[in-house]
């Protein structure tokens, strides 16, 4: 018995839930501090709104995450006639998708190839490639900012960091946006099964020709006489391309939707720039790119907030709830950036913190600064209330954002 019952309705974590994200889980946060949930394919997952519990969530053991066990739970929860698992696993086999002491094995080997140093090295890049990008957003009266902007700047950064070349970066947001999108398993595997093999192409020409790249490194670092296997390998090329991308994608496009949607801000902003770097930490804690953290699922039965999640359940741990808690931040639903937004979750927290934060905040100061002074009249190119979210059950992103870079 759960001495805080969750809500007796079980909502369907479908398109209409992330159209309005925010307000769905605040109503189920002031409710429940867990809720029980079904996606569309009817997989019964369970997911923690609240800060605290969250924050807990993300470092407690019980709450596993390696890929085949969470395959088996799948399945164990899917109804046969469900259309299968929940997602294709031809990539999976990375630190993410991995507990201690795999997961430790697979981060250290990591780390010593995506140093803090590699990234700072970067920033001359970034700067010259937001200024290209804004050169040609200049010539046009109006233009997507996702595709525009938003995209190009991070699949360019991490491709030249992953040494990936450049004639597949669009198909490679091609596959990531398939990949990502809870509502075609089908066109998923196929997507994965095409991106696996251009990965497993291209870790070999870096064996044959190593580069100053980060595959390169990959391919050479080792811990104690261990290396990434083969499969280690492309999952976690995998990884860090879609990981060094999305999340600065949707950083970006998010972070600028709301500074038109609150005009105060975008001045403040403007007027100072120097404010970029809290802009950016609201930005991560308001409407961050990630929504919930990967799936993890219960080894044991286990109660939080007063909730009892049985044994062998899939959870998501609520990033964007998380970030809305007025227990944690006052007035969360109010967009300040000049707010103290330090605690967010939205890189994650304990030993799954992303890998990639320092480069997510380079990229998103950089462009953020880069728009305000060549773009102090931007505007959307429609209106702010009906901008359509993309379905994942991951990521939150928007699917186009037309802006007018001149204003109107």
């Amino acid at each position: 018995m759960s001495t805080t019952e969750a809500h007796t309705e079980v909502p369907v974590f479908d398109a209409a839930f992330v159209q309005d994200l925010h307000s769905r889980y605040a109503e189920i946060r002031d409710a429940t501090p867990v809720q029980r949930m079904a996606t569309p394919h009817g997989l019964p997952v369970w997911v923690i709104t609240r800060y605290e519990d969250v924050r807990a969530a993300l470092t407690d053991p019980r709450l596993r995450k390696e890929v085949t066990r969470i395959q088996e739970v799948i399945a164990a929860n899917l109804l046969p006639d469900s259309g299968g698992r929940e997602f294709e696993d031809s990539l999976a086999s990375h630190m993410l998708n991995m507990d201690p002491p795999d997961h430790t094995r697979l981060r250290k080997l990591v780390v010593k190839a995506f140093t803090s140093r590699r990234v700072e090295a970067l920033r001359p890049r970034v700067e010259e490639i937001t200024e290209r990008l804004l050169d040609d957003m200049a010539d046009r009266s109006e233009v997507d900012l996702l595709d525009s902007f938003a995209f190009p700047l991070p699949i360019q950064v991490i491709s030249e960091l992953l040494g990936v070349d450049e004639s597949r970066r669009d198909a490679f947001r091609a596959w990531t946006n398939v990949l990502l999108d809870a509502s075609d398993r089908e066109a998923a595997g196929a997507a994965a099964a095409e991106m696996a093999q251009y990965l497993a192409e291209l870790i070999e020409i870096k064996r044959r020709e190593p580069g100053d790249d980060l595959v390169t490194a990959l391919v050479d670092a080792t811990e104690d006489q261990d290396r990434l296997s083969d499969k280690e390998l492309i999952a976690m090329v995998f990884l860090l391309l879609v990981a060094g991308h999305e999340t600065t994608v949707n950083l970006i496009g998010n972070g600028v939707l709301h500074l038109l949607r609150h005009p105060d801000q975008w001045a403040a902003l403007r007027a100072d720039p120097e404010l970029v770097t809290g802009a950016v930490e609201e930005m991560l804690r308001f409407d961050g790119p990630v929504m919930h953290g990967t799936f993890r699922f219960t080894a044991e039965p286990m109660t939080i907030g007063g909730v009892e999640i049985p044994a062998g359940q899939i959870v998501w741990v609520g990033l964007a709830a998380a970030n809305r808690d007025p227990e944690q931040f006052p007035e969360p639903d109010r967009f300040d950036i000049t707010r103290d937004a330090h605690g967010h979750v939205a890189f994650g927290h304990g030993i799954h913190f992303c890998l990639g934060a320092q480069l997510a905040r380079l990229e998103a100061h950089t462009a953020l600064r880069g728009l305000i002074q060549r773009f102090p009249n931007l505007t959307a190119a429609g209106p702010l209330d009906d901008v359509q979210w993309r379905f994942s059950t991951l990521i939150h992103g928007l699917r186009a954002f037309p802006v007018h870079p001149a204003g109107r």
